[in-house]
């Protein structure tokens, strides 16, 4: 498995997630939720972490943290091994405790801020723990309804300030764009995400690239590294798309073109060109259409997910 990217810069904003090792329980008690808690906490006040969502389930967690400092290692270090310390210390265990490392995805803060924390905050609802998010304890969402007062260090302005400015109008309103999101198929905000690494427009994806990935880091053997730099071979993509659904179909240049956009890091005018020229509303357009279908057909969603599998190995 090729290393993590990991890019930090001052404001960057990520959508955090961590398991447990095997998929086993982090959690045991209401104990060790509050003591986990605690981290967040000591994380603000330490390392000017600021925590917009969270959300704590029995094996893993979510987390949307913006870091002013650049130093999202550091917080994440602070937080996981904090508590790995705490909970081995407890039960009596040695080892770790957390599956590898943390999947942190660097996130276009206005565009996906707020359907991000509906993601986080429908979580338990999902998974059936409860019918409404209010009725679940380990999740920000009481803190963005007006009914936990005691987390003080939960940053909820932003997110409530792109529903309205008038507070109160904000927690209303936000209330009910997360109870619509219950049992309706909504689709999953992190689909689009570039190679395991960064979630955004077009624009931004271009500027983290240039800014903030310099040609030594685009040197390193890092496959995420590989699918935000220029100069993607496209044509592996196509072999290999061509290879499962035939050379010249229909099917194959719809799934190629599609690829292409999902994992390329490439810009629609790039993209269009090496499709012989094709406008950038095209390539959006069948991106828009594909995935519309694949939401229907099951074997076809089957056989992309495969070819993607392949082609990030």
């Amino acid at each position: 498995m090729g290393r993590p990217l990991r890019i930090e810069y001052p404001g960057a904003f990520y959508h955090v997630t961590s398991r447990g090792n095997e998929r086993r329980p982090i959690f045991r008690s209401n104990k060790d939720y509050e003591r986990f808690l605690g981290y967040f906490e000591s994380a603000t006040e330490r390392y000017g972490a600021q925590i917009h969502c969270f959300c704590l389930m029995r094996n893993h967690y979510h987390l949307l943290l913006e870091t002013p400092r650049a130093n999202l290692s550091a917080i994440l270090h602070h937080i996981n091994t904090g508590y790995t310390n705490y909970f081995n210390s407890s039960t009596g265990r040695v080892g770790h405790l957390f599956q590898g490392r943390y999947r942190a995805i660097l996130v276009e803060k206005d565009s996906y801020a707020l359907e991000l924390s509906r993601y986080i905050h429908l979580n338990p609802a999902r998974a059936h723990l409860v019918k409404e998010p209010s009725d679940y304890a380990w999740s920000s969402y009481l803190g963005y309804i007006g009914r936990e007062k005691r987390w003080e260090w939960l940053e909820t302005d932003f997110i409530l300030g792109l529903v309205s400015q008038d507070r109160g109008e904000a927690r209303k309103r936000y209330r009910r764009h997360i109870e619509e999101g219950i049992g309706a198929a909504l689709r999953d905000p992190l689909e689009g995400v570039i190679g395991s690494t960064v979630l955004g427009s077009e624009g931004f994806v271009d500027w983290v690239r240039e800014r903030w990935i310099g040609r030594r880091e685009a040197n390193r053997d890092v496959p995420a590294i590989k699918k935000l730099s220029s100069g993607m071979d496209l044509v592996t993509i196509q072999k290999e798309t061509q290879r499962m659904f035939g050379t010249g179909t229909v099917m194959s240049r719809r799934v190629d073109l599609y690829l292409c956009h999902q994992l390329s890091g490439l810009s629609l005018v790039e993209i269009g060109k090496f499709f012989g020229g094709i406008s950038p509303s095209a390539v959006s357009q069948n991106t828009k259409r594909l995935r519309a279908l694949l939401e229907t057909d099951n074997r076809l969603s089957e056989r992309v997910e495969k070819l993607k599998q392949n082609l990030s190995q």
